[in-house]
């Protein structure tokens, strides 16, 4: 474990206020370096005493760490490049996401589906259809893991192929609810598990509104498929509308008691839809946006691979040595993330940044962990 990463975790055990720790982390050059600083820096950066005395004596649970270490875990703080564009964005972003799987997609173009944990038959089918439709069109499914809508909708996306995120309320090595586990293993195993929990926190009732906000924040927009007059799904809703985001909501019967959450919403003014290519319409402008801030992120464009299959283009970055090497990599026939690996000689971690923003770009497609060129 890299001494970043064992200084974040004492930054998220000291607990209190998340906002003067995260002006802790941009007022120094990483976690390492906020610790070393000292208590007269961490006052200064706006913690109080308790935070301070907690930062000074606290070790954290050496679990943690044991988690951190697994492959495919990953903790990404307030100081990361990496730390996800559009949550930055939101009015109080987490000091730290915990991950299992695959951190890159939470720079993924995403729709939040979400609902009661209730649904009616129809409501649960149309999570599915609709989620379904989400992940063949390349955007990624963000839920809750929570039983009902959000398993339906988690479900149709592992089916479909595509990609989806599970934001939990409790550790992230803790299912909730725990006839969810199977289903956390495989969203861990093909696409991503996200906390600001470290593991082995229990669930608890006051998390899951603070979940809420991370699952808005992520996502480009939010369609409540069903939910009740007072409902968790709604708490999403506002948040993401506070945050600038795009909210959907499906009509139903007046005589469905999960109906009535979403005329509360489209009275309120979310846009009204009946099919899945409305809400890819009204949030293909938006996943551009995001694969600008990509883009800024690689700090190199994807080169124009215009013309002949394997001339390099003439636009900026296009003499970036890794993206021609992994360009050149690519075929027409699906190749896996292990053979490309091999091919190329990248890391994960870098071939997944590029791979998706040439998704994003239209030039490559991914499916069920496949990748090739388009064109």
């Amino acid at each position: 474990m890299s001494p970043d990463d064992s200084a974040l975790l004492r930054l998220v055990a000291c607990g209190g206020a998340s906002a003067p720790r995260r002006r802790l982390l941009e007022l120094h050059a990483g976690p390492a370096a906020a610790l070393a600083a000292g208590p007269g820096a961490w006052r200064e950066a706006g913690l109080d005493g308790d935070q301070v005395r907690a930062l000074a004596r606290i070790d954290p649970p050496a679990a943690w760490a044991e988690w951190l270490v697994a492959p495919g875990h990953h903790l990404l703080g307030w100081h990361d490049p990496d730390y996800p564009a559009l949550l930055r964005r939101i009015a109080s972003p987490p000091l730290a996401l915990f991950v299992a799987g695959d951190p890159a997609l939470l720079w993924h173009p995403a729709v939040a589906v979400v609902g009661t944990r209730a649904p009616t038959a129809a409501g649960r089918e149309h999570a599915r259809g609709f989620a379904g439709v989400f992940a063949k069109s390349g955007l990624t499914v963000c839920s809750g893991l929570a039983a009902g809508i959000d398993t339906a909708a988690h479900q149709a996306a592992l089916e479909a192929g595509g990609h989806t995120v599970a934001v939990l309320g409790s550790g992230i090595d803790v299912p909730y609810p725990r006839a969810n586990a199977g289903l956390h293993r495989a969203i861990a195993a093909r696409g991503a598990v996200v906390s600001e929990h470290p593991p082995g926190t229990a669930a608890r009732r006051e998390h899951f509104p603070a979940r809420n906000r991370i699952i808005a924040g992520l996502s480009l927009g939010t369609l409540v498929v069903e939910a009740a007059h007072r409902s968790g799904a709604l708490i999403t809703a506002r948040l993401a509308a506070e945050a600038g985001r795009e909210v959907f909501a499906m009509p139903g019967s007046i005589r469905n008691p999960m109906a009535r959450g979403c005329h509360r919403l489209l009275r309120e003014g979310a846009t009204l839809v009946e099919t899945p290519g409305e809400v890819n319409a009204a949030l293909a402008p938006l996943a551009e946006t995001l694969a600008d801030a990509l883009r800024q992120r690689l700090s190199a464009p994807i080169p124009e691979l215009e013309g002949a299959a394997d001339r390099p283009g003439t636009g900026p970055g296009s003499q970036d040595p890794d993206y021609q090497r992994l360009w050149s990599a690519l075929c027409h026939d699906p190749s896996p993330m292990d053979e490309l690996l091999e091919r190329t000689g990248l890391t994960t971690a870098q071939a997944s940044s590029m791979l998706l923003l040439m998704e994003l770009d239209g030039r490559v497609v991914q499916e069920h962990g496949r990748y090739s060129r388009t064109s």
